[in-house]
């Protein structure tokens, strides 16, 4: 920044070419007998202790209604990274739980009182990061309970208190926006984090250096080059042990809603002014403001849901969805769905956006795929060209995250033939460097107060109200049929024939 300028810092941009290391303070996981902190957060802290992201001065607390004393919390954080580094026993050492229902005050007395004596005993200033990985049910109990305790507000000018809320938030529209007033009630906007690791991911990352730091690929990224755009987001495993929460949300809330409209606002928005957290989240709302909300009709025309049938996954004889446990033998729940939307604004008019995602799918994959638009005159014969398909930039999210082009070359010898190659780029070969997990990422900038990463209230709301109307179509007395594909397939054929009536078809990762 020039000398005397007037304009914000900018922590993203800064913390660029330089480490940035969480202030002291203290974590506290409500929830933290359940899955996602053995799995996900407690070895993402690790990692970042391992890496000396944490600070001196840092302890979790873990609140929970299982029965359990600081000792056995601390045994729990141990056996969740036996691997751990010499830095992570500092921090399980002064770690503390509270056992306690969301519902009872008592709980967050306790909270309170803990929060305070821990501070006093590591040095922390007060800084407090409340993470929810509880069912979403008590998300506002929570949140309300914390607020009555007086936690929602930093105990000083110099600290600060901040909440991470996971997905689904809401189940629909009018869900979304009762639990956002229950929020803002209790916590402002700058202090709540709605988490989704899919914007923790190096990958999707990339797409904003992609675009916006390569002068050959941003004047491509329009209609004007584009023929349409895919967006794949495939899983190879069916519902697993989690029938029960699967049956209340089908592919449309569980990825849809958050994951898929993350990947489609990045591919869509404009270059923004400033690579931070308002010039970021700005245009990530104004391009799903530009996406056309499908009407019913479009809804019954545009939309295929489906579920999986018995079949082989990975050389595995796997069940049906609906012989799966917890699962309604009659659920009408989609476990795939695909459709085609259109983005209403000068860079993408007339653009067809094609949507998949779903379970027990040949190959797990996560990708973003556009598709140039055919050369106007193709000058060599069907017998040179033989095959020859348009270029295509593809961004893979996971597993094997990369970049690759495809575009026509000519093969060696003496004829004159022409076929497709692949320039591809890996990060796995391409950087020395390690890739931090999703969710380390995420931690790290919600304690450092970086909400550039996270989902603001209005992309919450547009989001849903994308979503939102093929909820109502399919559950609001039209005849929408639920196709049905075999495990290990890509899908039923409805899917193929909606993207193959417009001439195109579906790519195969």
């Amino acid at each position: 920044m020039s000398e005397g300028s007037d304009l914000p810092s900018n922590p993203l941009a800064e913390g660029l070419d330089k480490v940035r290391t969480a202030p002291p303070g203290i974590l506290v996981v409500m929830g933290a007998s359940g899955d996602l902190t053995s799995r996900k957060l407690l070895p993402a802290l690790e990692r970042l202790s391992r890496r000396r992201l944490l600070p001196q001065a840092f302890a979790v607390i873990g609140v929970a209604r299982t029965p359990m004393d600081d000792e056995g919390f601390r045994q729990l954080m141990i056996k969740a990274v036996p691997d751990a580094g010499p830095a992570w026993s500092e921090i399980v050492k002064h770690s503390r739980y509270v056992a306690g229902d969301y519902v009872d005050r008592a709980t967050f007395v306790r909270l309170k009182s803990t929060l305070e004596d821990l501070e006093t005993e590591i040095g922390s200033p007060g800084n407090r990061t409340f993470y929810l990985a509880t069912v979403p049910a008590v998300f506002e109990e929570v949140a309300a309970g914390l607020g009555e305790a007086g936690l929602s507000k930093p105990p000083s000018d110099q600290s600060a208190a901040r909440l991470v809320i996971e997905k689904p938030f809401g189940r629909d529209l009018e869900s979304a926006r009762h639990l956002d007033a229950a929020l803002h009630r209790v916590f402002d906007e700058t202090q709540i984090y709605r988490i989704d690791h899919y914007l923790g991911k190096e990958t999707l990352l990339n797409v904003l250096a992609l675009r916006f730091a390569n002068a050959i690929f941003e004047p491509l990224w329009s209609r004007n080059y584009i023929d349409h755009v895919q967006i794949t987001v495939a899983e190879t495993l069916g519902v697993e042990k989690r029938g029960g929460f699967y049956e209340t949300a089908g592919a449309l809330r569980d990825i849809v809603q958050n994951h898929v409209m993350q990947v489609l606002a990045l591919t869509l928005m404009e270059p923004p002014a400033r690579i931070d957290e308002n010039g970021i989240r700005d245009e990530k709302v104004k391009a799903l403001r530009a996406v056309v909300i499908p009407t019913p009709d479009q809804v019954l025309a545009d939309v295929v849901r489906a579920q999986y049938d018995s079949g082989w996954s990975e050389g595995v004889a796997v069940p049906a969805y609906r012989q799966e446990p917890d699962v309604d033998p009659h659920s009408e729940t989609e476990t795939y769905m695909a459709m085609k939307l259109y983005v209403d604004n000068w860079r993408w008019a007339g653009v067809p956006f094609y949507i998949r995602t779903g379970k027990r799918l040949p190959k797990r994959v996560t990708e973003v795929a556009l598709q140039f638009q055919r050369v106007p005159h193709l000058a060599f014969t069907a017998a040179q060209a033989e095959g020859l398909q348009p270029n295509a930039l593809v961004v893979r999210i996971q597993p094997d995250e990369g970049v690759a082009l495809r575009f026509a070359a000519k093969v060696p010898g003496q004829s004159f033939r022409v076929r497709d190659v692949l320039m591809d780029m890996s990060y796995g070969t391409s950087f020395l460097e390690e890739t931090p997990d999703a969710y380390e990422r995420l931690l790290l900038e919600a304690m450092l107060g970086d909400q550039t990463l996270f989902i603001r209230s209005d992309e919450v709301d547009q989001a849903w109200q994308i979503v939102d109307p093929i909820l109502e179509t399919w559950h609001g007395g039209r005849s929408v049929p639920l196709a049905g594909y075999a495990a290990g397939t890509w899908g039923p054929k409805q899917a193929d024939q909606l993207i193959e009536r417009d001439g195109r078809q579906w790519r195969t990762p």
